[in-house]
């Protein structure tokens, strides 16, 4: 049953208090130590926010015993209307320090307009008084977290804890996922356009380019997921890796072979071809922005290759 802020008790709220610093805590410690080891500087901020709302829930719950007693109900955030539903991001195995920085203003905001509204919903002055110096200290965090993010910008340690994260994404999903979409736009060159040529069928063509598109991503997936574990490498979890993988290289050799749903053979080739030229456009693209490869060499590298796998494809088609 979810109950409306307007119908809960001061017992109620106060309860529903402690539930909201005791999961907050956690939270900050979760992000803390999934950050300590790359990002420290965050790191350390959030264990200092995190030990703030160990604080609070202390003197929460000493307040509650005061007035009512020992068994605290329970009753959270997702038990009362009007709370904004707050995505368990914690469990994402890849987060960046920027999007954690905005998550914890987004918490602290919210926790301190509750204690703004609980204070209209209690009488009691010693439950006022907390309420009241704990939504100031909520709104302290807001600035103090500001406050760490300018000094760090001013050490440059946010500058180097994003190149870091950048690094990660790149590690972790960049590469993997350029593995996979080479391989589906270059491996499924050659049946395709062997199929399209030995046949003349566009719908011939197509089953060709499906089947390839979707066994090399299969299999790709399950390379790229048991080539390590990750924890030396840090290259981040294997299925991830692996779905990355593999989606790619199923959506490089899709792009292609969609094309050959048209049933006009040469229509359906001409379209085939321009998009393989965007394809390796991509690819080359992709190279020179996260793997800071000279352009004209990635162009160079992705475009030989591609050239050779389709020319390949159609002299066999053909022969």
């Amino acid at each position: 049953m979810v109950k409306s802020f307007h119908d809960l008790s001061e017992k109620e709220i106060l309860a529903l208090a402690i539930s909201l610093e005791e999961e907050d805590g956690k939270i900050y410690g979760e992000f803390a130590d999934r950050l300590k080891e790359n990002f420290p500087s965050t790191a350390t901020a959030l264990e200092a926010m995190r030990q703030e709302e160990s604080e609070h829930r202390r003197r929460l719950i000493d307040l509650f015993q005061e007035r009512f007693g020992q068994n605290i109900p329970l009753i959270r955030r997702q038990d009362v209307k009007g709370f904004v539903h707050r995505p368990a991001i914690w469990l994402n195995p890849t987060l960046s320090p920027q999007r954690i920085r905005n998550q914890v203003q987004t918490m602290e905001s919210e926790t301190y307009r509750f204690y703004q509204r609980a204070l209209e919903r209690t009488s009691d002055a010693g439950t006022r008084k907390l309420l009241g110096d704990l939504a100031e200290t909520e709104k302290e965090h807001e600035h103090f977290y500001a406050d760490e993010m300018s000094r760090r910008d001013e050490s440059g340690a946010s500058e180097a804890e994003d190149e870091s994260a950048r690094k990660l994404f790149v590690l972790q999903v960049v590469q993997p996922g350029l593995a996979g979409l080479m391989d589906g736009s270059v491996s499924t060159l050659a049946p395709v356009f062997a199929a399209a040529f030995a046949t003349r069928n566009s719908w011939d063509a197509f089953l060709v380019g499906l089947a390839a598109s979707v066994g090399a991503g299969i299999s790709m997936g399950f390379a790229e997921a048991l080539s390590d574990d990750g924890a030396l490498s840090g290259r981040g979890q294997p299925l991830v890796r692996g779905v990355v993988c593999g989606l790619m290289t199923t959506l490089g050799g899709i792009g292609h072979t969609l094309p050959f749903l048209i049933p006009t053979f040469l229509l359906a080739t001409a379209i085939a071809v321009v998009v393989v030229a965007i394809e390796l456009g991509v690819i080359a693209w992709i190279r020179n922005h996260y793997m800071d490869t000279p352009l004209l060499s990635a162009i160079f590298q992705v475009v030989l290759g591609g050239v050779l796998v389709f020319i390949a494809g159609i002299l066999i088609g053909s022969a």
